[in-house]
């Protein structure tokens, strides 16, 4: 998957509903059922062109590993794609390219996806060698060890040799201090050198049925043609045990944190501060106006902070916010600024906190919330126009746990944020003492090597 389609899926991702019961306001109208099994099927429809996405969804992710062999989801991720009893490895995609299409899959904390985008005459092709998977999957050591080398030096690739993917990776390790959240997707390194076949097996065989996962198809075709495909490769696999998410809980935090990181490569110094913040399952109330309060004051030319920071006081070269709502447990909210030139990052760092104390202080006002609730609707019409973007939203939305009920109602809530809302969650978000900040600076009096800025990582996805 390319950072393209990660950004768009972000970007959608923030616009999802949060209450049941509120669908009024359609965004994607999909079609829904579950088959015997448990696996829940998922339709939106779209005829503009004889193609479809299909996607497989798991509902487990790095978040649910066990202590001691962090990167397991992600490794079996790459191991999905090693063959089964009918299917030599590697040969998965070779099928699909052959047939014009394209695939690939994604790791996230949540969940796991597997996705295809074929020609609808090809989606029986895909259905059946993506459901062969869900069960067939064969491993052994002369398979397995080579490719654990390939994901640490894809750890190494894109988390070691980047200043800012380390900061942002140190930054969630203290952000969330027991939840597993903290954790990198693509697991320690330590950790990762000693994965074993036994611990992909195992993962495997607990999480991979398909009463935990869900089927999303988007494009030309009709349930009644989909349905009967669903039932003949999914609907024949028997139901797996039936797992939890077990996880250990955040605990109340005290003080603020700080992360400094110095390396050669780093060519401009950037500011960054994580913040706790309810996700819709944790507190729906409050991850709505959290949606908008980032549009309004981090999001583009014309937000607050932008005018503030770059435009009057000429401090940044560039400054944003991030909120990351679609999660089974806490979120986060983020900041993030780039000073202008040879300015101090402390200068940098008090004028981002007195715009966030004015925000906290005065609130927004009603013109910033009508343009931001606007901007938002917009979106959401847009999202109709992509083949891909309901099924990914739906299906990350339905892993975490949220409703079909809960996108679609998207619009009715969104409209009914008011502006005391969203200066109440401003004033319980931006809580210093669930916070982590971090600096990432060239070495003191070294060489730089570096050409830009390195900004933190705020979420993502291993990819396979």
């Amino acid at each position: 998957m390319t950072r393209s389609s990660v950004a768009v899926l972000a970007l959608v991702a923030l616009t999802l509903a949060l209450v049941p019961g509120l669908s009024r306001a359609a965004v994607f109208s999909p079609q829904t059922a579950t088959l015997d099994n448990g696996m829940q099927v998922v339709l939106v429809e779209n005829h503009r062109a004889p193609v479809v996405t299909h996607m497989v969804w798991y509902k487990v992710g790095s978040a649910d590993e066990p202590q001691g062999v962090s990167g397991i989801a992600h490794f079996l991720e790459h191991l999905m794609f090693k063959g089964t009893d009918n299917m030599a490895p590697g040969d998965f995609s070779k099928i699909v390219a052959r047939n014009g299409g394209n695939d690939n899959a994604f790791t996230s904390w949540d969940y796991t996806g597997y996705f295809q985008n074929i020609a609808r005459d090809r989606l029986d092709l895909v259905m059946e060698m993506e459901a062969d998977r869900m069960t067939n999957l064969k491993l052994s050591d002369d398979v397995v060890l080579p490719e654990r080398d390939v994901i640490i030096e894809e750890r190494r690739s894109r988390i070691d040799t980047s200043p800012g993917a380390l900061l942002g990776e140190q930054m969630r390790a203290s952000l969330y201090m027991a939840h597993p959240y903290g954790r990198s997707i693509i697991g320690w390194r330590h950790e990762m050198e000693k994965l074993t076949t036994e611990d992909a097996l195992e993962f495997y065989r607990d999480w991979y049925a398909p009463n935990n996962a869900i089927l999303v198809v988007a494009g030309d075709i009709t349930m009644d043609e989909l349905l009967p495909m669903a039932e003949k490769y999914y609907g024949v696999i028997p139901r797996g045990k039936d797992m939890t998410r077990n996880r250990v809980q955040e605990p109340v935090q005290h003080a603020p944190r700080k992360v400094t990181m110095r390396d050669p490569q780093v060519g401009q110094a950037s500011w960054s501060r994580y913040y706790l913040a309810p996700s819709y399952n944790t507190d729906a109330a409050d991850a709505a106006p959290l949606d908008v309060l980032s549009e309004i004051i981090g999001s583009g030319t014309t937000s607050r902070f932008f005018k503030a920071l770059v435009v009057d006081q000429e401090i940044a070269s560039s400054v944003g916010t991030f909120y990351d709502p679609v999660a089974v447990d806490l979120a986060s909210f983020g900041v993030y600024a780039v000073p202008r030139g040879d300015v101090d990052l402390a200068d940098l760092e008090k004028a981002v906190e007195a715009e966030i104390a004015n925000v906290v202080a005065d609130g927004v006002t009603q013109d910033e919330l009508d343009r931001a609730k606007q901007k938002l609707l917009d979106s959401a019409v847009f999202a109709r126009d992509s083949l891909s973007a309901g099924a990914r939203v739906l299906g990350q939305s339905l892993a975490v746990g949220l409703t079909v009920d809960q996108v679609e109602s998207w619009p009715d809530r969104i409209s009914a944020v008011t502006v005391d809302q969203v200066n109440d969650a401003a004033k319980r978000v931006f809580d210093a003492n669930k916070s982590v900040t971090g600096w990432l600076m060239p070495p003191e009096g070294g060489p730089v090597t570096g050409a830009g800025a390195a900004l933190p990582i705020t979420s993502g996805e291993g990819v396979h």
